[in-house]
Formats: C-alpha cells, structure tokens, sequence
C-alpha cells in the first residue's frame, strides 16, 4: 500500500501487527498505536513539537543510572504509575494500601536487628518506628520481611549525595514472634522530587510544585502472603493534598508523636525531644 495519509496511515500500521505471535502484546500496541495517532491529529502535532518530544525522552534516558530512575519519575509525576498501582491491587478489609515504589529504591540493603539506630549521627528529629505485619483477620505474622527507606531531614535519599558508597536511612528488618518489628530513625520532611531533570522542567512548564509530603517508604513481606509496597505519611503535612506523584491515600497517614526527653518505649534513654510512630501492615494471602 502507497500514498498514506491522516484518514488510512493508522490502518496501515496497524495492520503490521497481523504476525504479533503474542495476544497481550497485541492487544496492548494496538490500543496504544491508536491512541497516539488520535493525539497527534487532535492536537495536529507540528515538526517542532514533535522533534521537542524526542529530545525530552532522549534527555529523560540520558538522566537515568543505577542510582536514579528518571523515567519512573515522569510515570510519578504523571500519574501513571499510582493508575497502574490502583488497577493492579485491590486490597480487602484489613491489609495495607499500596502506592508507588518511587525512583530511589535500592535492592539489597542490609538486614539488620530491632532496635538498630539508622540515622543516629544525622540532623534531625529522632524517631522511633514501631509496628506488626498482620493477616488480614488481625493474626501476627513472625519473621515477615519490612524493607524501610527514605529521606534525610533536609530532603535527600543518600543515593542523591556526592559519596556513592554512602549508605543511609535504610534497612531490612525481620518481625518476631508476635509480628513486630522497631527501629530507630530521624522524622520525615517533604521534599521536592529532583527538578534537575527534563521531569522537573516539565513540572514548571505545567505550573506545578515538586513537592512530597514527608513520607517513609515500605515493601513488606511473606511467605504465602501478597508483598505490598507502600509509604507511611506524616499527618499535617502541608503537602497532603498536593502530592507531586499523587500517591497520598488516608489509611497511609498516621501521627508522628512528639515526647519530652526521657526513656522511649524501647527502653533506648533519650537526651533530647523525639518522635514515636507505630504502624500495621497488613498482608493479603497470596492465591
């Protein structure tokens, strides 16, 4: 077939997907081969423009490495990945809400035993954290898998230092025989998601902040049982309402609880003002 034009070119391509061996994989550049070509005729997409989309994707490559993930940021910020999130886990009564993984995770931490201190000689406000990982009928799930990260008091993941072998605010930890599990931290704060970027030019083209409310990240776990990969909120941050990846859910937002100097729930004397939490995580069986 020659002469193609806006009326019979999106036939044409699609007809190319007649020897697609896979039907998933089918279904899925079908629809999407079609959405494309309905944006660029809705919005009769120029040469420039469209030149500019390239260069914007060819810079988000460009900016992605083992430490960082700019094109998870642009699903993030886009929304993308909290849909995916909501299509692909409906949670039952009693287990813990999902929300996106984010761009700075780290595979392999190390485990570490209750109790351990991971920002003890870091700015910022001490925090204990406390919780269990439960069934969904409330039962204790011992030596379930909770792998915690997040940021430091003045916004950054250690992956985002100038020191690559620094690592800082995360670990693994195992729950005992009654589920739980306990560590010690510094408080969350929001923070901007990095603007450095084609992602963060984005975002001020759009008129919008980059910001998060201050959040611990969580991927739970067990034998039998669904992992869910989560985010703990701080309740009263400003930014609640306004989540620069929209993955704000309320069952998420919990109090981060102030105390005078003293002995904290652990046992651990304090010197100075700190901070408890305590959360439950619940697991969805696995079918």
């Amino acid at each position: 077939m020659r002469n193609f034009n806006e009326e019979n070119l999106t036939d044409a391509v699609l007809a190319k997907l007649a020897g697609a061996t896979n039907p998933r994989f089918k279904q899925i550049m079908t629809s999407l081969l079609h959405h494309m070509h309905d944006f660029v005729r809705e919005v009769e997409l120029t040469e420039e423009e469209w030149f500019a989309g390239i260069q914007f994707l060819t810079a988000t490559g460009q900016k992605c490495d083992d430490k960082r993930q700019e094109f998870i940021l642009l699903s993030d910020t886009l929304g993308v990945s909290m849909l995916v999130d909501t299509i692909n886990h409906h949670q039952p009564a009693g287990t813990t809400e999902s929300t996106v993984l984010g761009p700075f995770y780290v595979e392999g931490m190390p485990e570490l035993p209750n109790g351990s201190v991971l920002g003890k000689e870091l700015l910022g406000d001490p925090t204990l954290f406390s919780g269990q990982v439960l069934t969904a009928t409330g039962q204790p799930l011992a030596n379930a898998k909770v792998d915690m990260w997040q940021a430091d008091a003045e916004g950054f993941y250690d992956v985002q230092l100038p020191d690559p072998n620094v690592v800082r605010l995360r670990g693994q930890f195992r729950t005992d025989a009654q589920g739980k599990f306990w560590f010690w931290t510094v408080r969350p704060v929001s923070y901007p998601v990095p603007t450095d970027g084609p992602v963060g030019q984005m975002l001020l083209q759009m008129g919008r902040h980059p910001y998060r409310p201050a959040h611990i990240h969580a991927i739970v776990s067990a034998p039998g049982f669904e992992t869910v990969t989560t985010h703990v909120f701080a309740n009263g941050d400003r930014y609640l309402d306004s989540d620069a990846v929209f993955g704000v859910k309320d069952s998420l937002v919990v109090d981060f609880i102030r105390h005078d100097p003293g002995q904290a729930p652990d046992g651990m004397q304090m010197n100075r003002p700190y901070f408890t939490v305590n959360y439950h995580f619940g697991l969805k069986a696995a079918d």
